[in-house]
């Protein structure tokens, strides 16, 4: 792969990739119509720089892999054709996703066209207001039907008993699923996440210059940010997400130290990001990179831009999924989560969702933004941690009110 990762320490990661990949978008926040034309064909495996055949050779799998799954509990295919032909079989398919509904059209049109036999696919969107819901009907095994839910970052823990044992990891390394298995839980092992999502600012040019706005984190603290010069977000994914890189107890004391600022504080990315591109806000530190991308293409003054602040938040798991102990249709839906793995279906989010393709896809947006800069690694290991470390930060902060 043309794809890097240089550790410094436990959780910082600088990123760097090959710059021959050029750049994946325009300057404009679309990908140009004639590259996706291209892309359709066999070269998409090029322009992603994976190799159908990066994850190991599927013709032969060690036994001892499959041995190591059984004696832990797991179930491990020993060929892609043997699920291949138990999806056929099934032909259905019913998926919860936190993938936006812009996205399930193109997918499913892909997918079946992959799989022709798939000729009954049902997709729902999850949202913040529903995934308890949803939980509570699988726990009192209402839930029946679905066979692939997404595994949301705050309810992750109560998710682990419901789902199937599949070893997708040790299928992935063995080729058996052509999954980079860094996108599969490296402990649980059967949960995979196919996007990711960065952290940056949203700032008016017109308000306050470029190089002005902060380029660390730290950069916060100084004297001229004191006094509600910048808008702070009520449910601090951002600054949770530096634990990696800082710890636990230097990402408080930033928090402590933050909250001492003064900001305004608010709450809802996109509402506040428009805030910040009709002149209501300076600078908002925080929101996710696709979001303030979708709104400065719909900014028509044109004032609306972001910057990263190092070390950059990196969340692997916004749209972890995983199959359902209940699922009628196991093998379809393994299928699917390959499928979404894939440099098409890579190619899709970052077109749809939009710009949230995996950091591991060497030609997604998000590896491009973060190449040859210094990532605070929001990874499997923190996965069931994230909302102890959100509670924690919002204490630190002091409990602020949503009011300027």
């Amino acid at each position: 792969m043309n794809y890097e990762q240089t550790h410094k320490g436990a959780g910082k990661v600088t990123v760097k990739a090959n710059p021959d990949l050029g750049d994946f978008y325009s300057s404009g926040m679309a990908m140009k119509p004639f590259l996706f034309k291209k892309l359709a064909s066999p070269c998409i495996l090029v322009f992603f720089g994976v190799s159908p055949f990066a994850f190991g050779a599927s013709s032969s799998v060690p036994v001892k892999a499959k041995q190591d799954a059984d004696n832990k509990g797991y179930i491990f295919f020993t060929t892609h054709d043997e699920i291949v032909a138990a999806a056929k079989k099934e032909a259905k398919l019913a998926v919860v996703t936190g993938l936006e509904k812009p996205n399930f059209k193109p997918l499913i049109d892909a997918f079946k066209q992959k799989y022709p036999f798939m000729t009954d696919i049902q997709i729902e969107e999850s949202t913040t207001d529903t995934q308890q819901k949803f939980l509570l009907e699988i726990k009192s095994g209402q839930a029946k039907g679905w066979d692939v839910a997404q595994i949301p970052l705050e309810l992750g823990k109560e998710y682990m008993r419901y789902l199937m044992k599949h070893d997708i990891l040790s299928m992935a390394k063995n080729g058996v699923l052509k999954i980079d298995p860094r996108m599969v839980h490296s402990s649980e092992r059967n949960i995979v996440g196919v996007t990711s999502a960065i952290s940056a600012m949203a700032y008016n040019r017109k308000l306050i210059s470029d190089d002005k706005v902060p380029a660390r984190w730290e950069d916060f603290l100084k004297p001229e940010f004191k006094g509600k010069k910048f808008v702070a977000d009520l449910r601090p994914l951002q600054v949770a997400g530096l634990v990696p890189a800082w710890g636990l107890e230097r990402t408080l004391d930033f928090a402590r130290k933050l909250a001492a600022q003064q900001p305004v504080w608010g709450k809802g990315g996109a509402r506040v990001t428009t805030g910040v591109a009709t002149g209501e806000y300076s600078l908002y530190l925080g929101p996710n990179f696709s979001t303030i991308k979708r709104a400065m293409s719909k900014d028509p003054t044109g004032n609306l831009n972001y910057k990263t602040a190092e070390p950059i938040s990196t969340w692997i798991g916004f749209h972890a999924s995983s199959v359902l102990n209940t699922a009628d249709h196991p093998h379809a839906a393994l299928l699917w989560m390959e499928f979404l793995a894939s440099p098409e279906g890579q190619q899709i989010i970052d077109k749809y969702e939009p710009l949230k393709a995996s950091v591991f896809t060497p030609g997604s947006v998000v590896a491009q933004e973060v190449r040859g800069k210094e990532m605070s690694l929001v990874d499997w290991d923190h996965f069931t941690k994230v909302q102890d470390y959100i509670e924690k930060v919002v204490a630190a902060f002091g409990f602020p009110r949503a009011d300027k």
